[in-house]
């Protein structure tokens, strides 16, 4: 019976948030409240949520400073100067301008949030691959996977959720994970460079006045994209629409809006800025103190010096104090961000209510029985691999709430009956997230989407078997180096 109730507890909320009835954090809390009742324990519920709070309470901290530091790194300017040195190595190339594409993903991504991610790319990068008629899917395509593999950072999410569906410390999952990493995002820079290189082929090498040589292909440039079709060039340099890569409303990041270039652009000596270059927020005399503390931040991290939450509230606070001495600036940039940190800490106090019931009533023993039923004997010891593969699918067609907080404990439990370890299954549970971060499910897609001008199924078709590819790599490496 309880493992009936469990699976009907995790396929409710799934329905429930992948056809947008509930939120996140509603379903989170009132599902598994109902379903605590329904098995006759409804009485134990305050003791299963505060166990659960106290145990997610280290997760919720982390993520909620580490919003708070990026987001002020991006207000005082320390990306600014990447974002100029990245567009003056791509030049009119267009195999750099791909490879460069990644490459400002990568770095920005950095700040875990997806949304920010794109919206600084975007702003970056459009200008060029519209001036020089380049595909736009490309530019859409390796962002969301360079994303996707930086997602694993422990503040980016999903690596913060296992953690917290698993009752692991988020650095123990990640800092092993780092080399499987690597090797992924090294996947899809070689992806940028092979796309890269067709785009050159297709267009040549041009300056930043010219037309392409060749009309380009309509199956790498959608119709419709800015009102062009995709035509070829006309010798005539595009108008660049004030604020056509403006970020959307309602982001709740808290990054300045950027500068998506300006009309009537002329010359090749033209600039193009990701980031507003005059907003108030900048700190250019503390550039090399920003810098250093973001690296000492992230060697500390990396060496477990201290726990990943003190490291981000003691960085957070003094960030915020030598940056914006004044406290009327400390509110603001505080404000700024508010919206994005009450979000991301109230799904993981929410996922309290969820994780504890299901443990608490013994619903993922049962489930966890049952999988172990199903699961063939001589795939039992290799339950990590077996995570891994299934994290392509599932983490696409549901959100990383779903899997990881109603799929991940069962299959954890599946593979302790296995021996196989709790840390080998949730780091083998970031494999697919490459492919997670074009998922329709995902908020920040449409981010990127709109502000490329580019129809979500052609992103989608173009994407997907890119970041197969690049989810393949991650797990294959985790495999060879032993991690899972």
């Amino acid at each position: 019976m309880l493992t009936i109730l469990g699976f009907a507890m995790i396929a409710t909320f799934l329905v429930l948030i992948m056809t947008k009835k509930m939120s996140p954090i509603a379903a989170l809390v009132l599902i598994p409240a109902l379903f605590c009742v329904a098995v006759g324990q409804g009485a134990r519920l305050g003791d299963y949520v505060i166990e659960g709070v106290g145990n997610l309470a280290p997760t919720a901290a982390m993520l909620m400073f580490a919003i708070v530091y990026f987001g002020v790194m991006i207000d005082v300017g320390l990306f600014d100067p990447i974002v100029r040195g990245i567009l003056r190595f791509c030049q009119a190339d267009p195999m750099r301008i791909v490879v460069g594409t990644a490459v400002l993903a990568a770095v920005v991504s950095l700040d875990g949030d997806g949304s920010t991610t794109f919206m600084i790319t975007v702003s970056a990068m459009y200008p060029l691959y519209k001036r020089l008629k380049m595909s736009l899917v490309v530019m859409t395509g390796v962002a969301a996977t360079a994303n996707g593999v930086m997602n694993t950072l422990p503040w980016g999410g999903p690596t913060a959720r296992a953690a917290t569906a698993l009752k692991l410390d988020a650095s123990e999952i990640f800092v092993p994970m780092i080399p499987a990493l690597a090797m992924g995002l090294l996947a899809v820079f070689v992806l940028a460079y092979a796309l890269g290189i067709r785009e050159r082929k297709r267009l040549g090498t041009l300056t930043l006045g010219e037309a392409p040589a060749r009309e380009p292909e309509q199956e790498t440039v959608p119709a419709g994209i800015g009102g062009t079709g995709g035509t070829g060039g006309t010798g005539r340099k595009d108008r660049l629409r004030k604020g056509a890569a403006a970020s959307p409303g309602g982001t709740g990041t808290g990054a300045p809006a950027p500068a998506g270039g300006t009309e009537d652009q002329h010359g090749d000596d033209e600039e193009f800025q990701g980031l507003d270059p005059n907003r108030p927020t900048l700190r250019p005399g503390l550039y090399w103190f920003n810098a250093g503390l973001t690296a000492a931040l992230l060697t500390a991290m990396i060496l477990e010096l201290m726990p990943i939450p003190v490291l981000f509230l003691l960085g957070a606070a003094l960030a915020l104090t030598v940056n914006f001495p004044h406290m009327p600036d400390q509110r603001a940039r505080i404000a700024a961000h508010a919206d994005n940190v009450l979000n991301v800490s109230g799904m993981v106090f929410a996922a309290a209510v969820f994780t504890g019931v299901l443990t608490g009533t013994g619903m993922v023993e049962h489930m966890a029985d049952w999988v172990v039923g199903a699961v063939p004997e001589a795939m039992g010891p290799h339950m990590a691999i077996v995570t891994g593969l299934l994290s392509l699918p599932l983490t696409y067609f549901m959100s990383n709430d779903g899997f990881y907080f109603g799929v991940l404990p069962v299959l954890a439990e599946a593979g302790a009956a296995h021996g196989v370890s709790p840390l080998e299954i949730a780091r083998a549970s970031l494999a697919g997230q490459a492919l997670h971060m074009s998922s329709p499910l995902v908020p920040a897609v449409y981010v990127l989407v709109g502000m490329a001008k580019v129809e979500f199924g052609d992103h989608t078709r173009f994407t997907v078997k890119w970041a197969v590819l690049t989810s393949l790599v991650v797990l294959a490496s985790g495999i060879l180096f032993g991690i899972m």
